[in-house]
């Protein structure tokens, strides 16, 4: 999650999730396109949309059950990838991932899980953690035309974030497999109407406020490259297969172009109520600025709240700290008594999503592989005590051990807050004042 605390809502997409939370493309999550009808036919057919839902979030709560597990999982699969790049070939992804499905196996036989903390400890030794610094020389390769010197796998877009590297954009590549991987920030949305029964929602539609997903191309070498936000490409990649629709198209809203001026916002916004305005809209994903700057845009240009017009039944937002309880309150003043629901995510990737009612997201311990640079040393994710911060470290089938650069927090098992960037000194002392002051103190 990029927090920029409150930077111009043109910047704010950067390195974190849209939440859009629209849903799974059943080639990642089993088939979730048929929710829609089958929760639309009520019965037997709410039956079987129940189920599928459970179906699609039990990866998640298995690894819950055993991050160690999962994670040793995760990791081994990774390293697969890694192993068909030269990057990862050349630090020994291949005999890592050999060495880890072969301990693997002896611990299955002796029913034990043995051999994962060699594995890790492995891992750290031959990769190390690396900032967006680091891998800019290999991205900028991967730019010019030299995929397999990074990736295993052709890139179906470019993501960009504005202003993260001393005011300078990261370009980060998302891939086929990357996109499957992207459909979890669904799952705050499906666990939603898993716990509550509201199968009514995907009878509704999705007030898409996403980002474009081309803003501009660069020239590198003798290639131009479109690039774009990851919600955007996201969107226009896999929304033809999530169990809700989303309006306006993501195609209406490219066609707009990607600027990122008031003026360009205005557009959108226009084009989110032309499409909408007679819609029943159920559910809300995006950026949690944009969603804010929506709500008074309406009000402003047309004197109501989106609560006058729709009646939405969950939000799904990212982009900044405190989004359950800082902006919550702003967020159900204009939209109504929705669920609030955080997404945690990247422009690298969506690593968690809120589970619950508690204010505060949930690693995809299935997904990626999680670790955290503390005062104590590097640690794994889920080996965080209660009210331990540190830096957080992902690896993604695209990098390997990616210093994100964003400061966590260890609420209790398994939730967590993104409390800031740890670029910022303040970043701690912000968060927990903002708790002082909101009489929240760090209540799930």
């Amino acid at each position: 999650m990029e927090t920029r605390g409150e930077r111009e809502m043109a910047g704010t997409e950067g390195a974190t999730s849209s939440g859009s939370g629209a849903g799974a493309a059943p080639e990642a999550a089993g088939g979730g396109a048929s929710l829609a009808p089958a929760a639309a036919g009520g019965g037997a057919g709410g039956e079987a949309a129940a189920e599928a839902l459970a179906e699609q979030l039990r990866p998640w709560h298995e690894a819950l059950a055993d991050p160690a597990g999962a994670q040793t999982t995760v990791l081994r699969r990774i390293l697969g990838h890694f192993a068909q790049a030269t990057y990862g070939a050349d630090h020994g992804a291949a005999d890592l991932a050999e060495a880890g499905a072969a301990a693997g196996a002896d611990a299955a036989e002796a029913g034990r899980n043995g051999g994962a903390s060699d594995l890790v400890a492995a891992y750290r030794r031959s990769f190390p953690v690396m900032t967006y610094n680091g891998y800019k020389p290999l991205i900028q390769a991967v730019m010019a035309g030299e995929t397999r010197l990074l990736l295993d796998e052709e890139p179906v877009g470019w993501a960009i974030t504005r202003g993260t590297v001393e005011g300078e954009s990261k370009f980060i590549p998302m891939t086929p497999t990357d996109l499957r991987m992207r459909v979890s920030a669904g799952r705050a949305m499906m666990a939603y109407v898993a716990a509550t029964k509201r199968l009514d929602l995907f009878a509704g539609v999705n007030l898409n406020l996403n980002f474009p997903s081309t803003v501009g191309s660069i020239r590198v070498g003798d290639r131009d490259l479109d690039y774009g936000y990851s919600s955007g490409i996201y969107t226009k990649h896999v929304s033809k297969f999530t169990p809700i629709r989303s309006a306006p198209t993501q195609d209406e809203i490219d066609a707009l172009g990607g600027g990122t001026t008031r003026r360009d916002w205005d557009s959108r916004f226009d084009l989110a109520i032309e499409k909408c305005r007679n819609e029943n809209v159920t559910l809300i994903g995006g950026v949690c600025q944009t969603a804010l700057e929506f709500g008074r845009y309406l009000r402003k240009r047309h004197g109501v709240y989106p609560k006058q017009w729709w009646n939405t039944q969950i939000m799904t937002l990212g982009s900044t700290p405190g989004i359950n309880t800082r902006h919550a309150p702003a967020l159900n003043a204009m939209y109504g008594p929705a669920a609030v629901r955080e997404i945690y995510g990247a422009t690298e990737g969506m690593f968690g999503q809120q589970l619950d009612d508690r204010k505060a997201w949930v690693p995809n311990y299935d997904l990626f592989f999680f670790e955290v640079l503390t005062r104590s040393g590097i640690k794994m994710l889920h080996e965080m005590r209660p009210g331990e911060r540190g830096s957080l470290v992902v690896t993604t089938p695209i990098l390997a051990r990616y210093r994100i650069g964003d400061t966590i927090l260890a609420v209790r098992p398994p939730y967590f807050r993104c409390i800031g960037r740890e670029s910022n000194w303040w970043t701690s002392l912000d968060y927990y004042w903002r708790e002082f002051a909101g009489l929240n103190l760090g209540r799930l």
